[in-house]
């Protein structure tokens, strides 16, 4: 297996550190998926056992001027490395204003994804900082639990507020309970509630667009009025809103009453597609 990858335009080295820093606060290990044509971050908690999964999805083209790959084998041309996504965030943070990064797979006593930021000096001359970060192999057996998620049928999609506002608000429900029911209908309507033997709380979002579905999607049979919703862990919707630094361009949450909610999000060049499962 090979793989070297070149960044050196400083805008796309700003939007790559901005993808890993948001991968580090949604998943404390993950797995980086490298392909011809794409990197995914990927996150594959089981969530029939209440844990959260995320496939996020950035084209190689928009990020590195230079790009080269062989993966385990013609027919599999792939290659799937786990690695703490707090060591690639730290090790992109000394790359701002960088002259070029570059990222390649390497073998120092373990296998290592060795990231080399080129830095330049007061004197104009260029130093190297190079960061081996720790990486596991995943053979080709387990790939097969690193697939794209499927997307189920939502009883209601919904586009969502401003992600900030959105924060703010969780942040201080948090304080009440741990857990918390999001509900939406066909009428643009959102709400977040909280109910506790004490105290019933809830912040409600209006006039939000229901962006269209299949017509074959069970939604088509809802009547508008109809609130789905999903009572989940309220620190997991927290972790998924601190992760979002950027204002994305797309954010629809899919509901599917009563099991799952999917987060789907365009932020420039890269989608992220995040699933919080109901609690049982």
């Amino acid at each position: 297996m090979k793989f070297r990858a070149k960044i050196v335009d400083l805008a796309c080295l700003n939007h790559f550190t901005r993808v890993s820093n948001m991968i580090a606060k949604l998943a404390k290990t993950c797995t980086l998926r490298i392909s011809p044509e794409k990197l995914n971050f990927i996150l594959c908690d089981k969530l029939a056992s209440g844990g959260v999964s995320m496939w996020c999805e950035l084209e190689q083209e928009n990020f590195f001027s230079e790009f080269q790959m062989e993966g385990v084998s013609e027919e599999n041309n792939e290659i799937y490395l786990e690695l703490t996504s707090e060591n690639l965030a730290r090790a992109l943070k000394t790359a701002q204003n960088a002259r070029a990064l570059k990222i390649k797979l390497t073998n120092k006593h373990f296998p290592c994804l060795t990231v080399s930021v080129e830095l330049l000096s007061s004197s104009s001359s260029s130093r190297i900082v190079v960061h081996d970060i720790p990486i596991k192999v995943i053979p080709r057996r387990l790939w097969k639990d690193l697939q794209e998620p499927s997307i189920p049928d939502s009883d209601v999609s919904i586009c969502l507020p401003a992600l900030k506002t959105m924060k703010s608000v969780v942040d201080k429900m948090r304080n009440i309970s741990n857990h918390l029911v999001i509900e939406a209908n066909l009428k643009g309507e959102l709400n977040l509630k909280i109910e506790t033997e004490s105290v019933c709380v809830t912040t409600h979002f209006k006039d939000l667009e229901n962006p269209l579905l299949p017509s074959d999607s069970v939604s088509q049979n809802r009547h508008p009025d109809d609130m789905a919703k999903v009572h989940i862990d309220i620190r997991k919707l927290l972790q998924f809103l601190a992760g979002q630094q950027v204002a994305p361009t797309k954010a629809v949450c899919n509901i599917v009453n009563n099991r799952t909610i999917h987060f789907d999000l365009l932020l420039e060049d890269v989608s992220l597609q995040y699933f919080i499962p109901a609690l049982s």
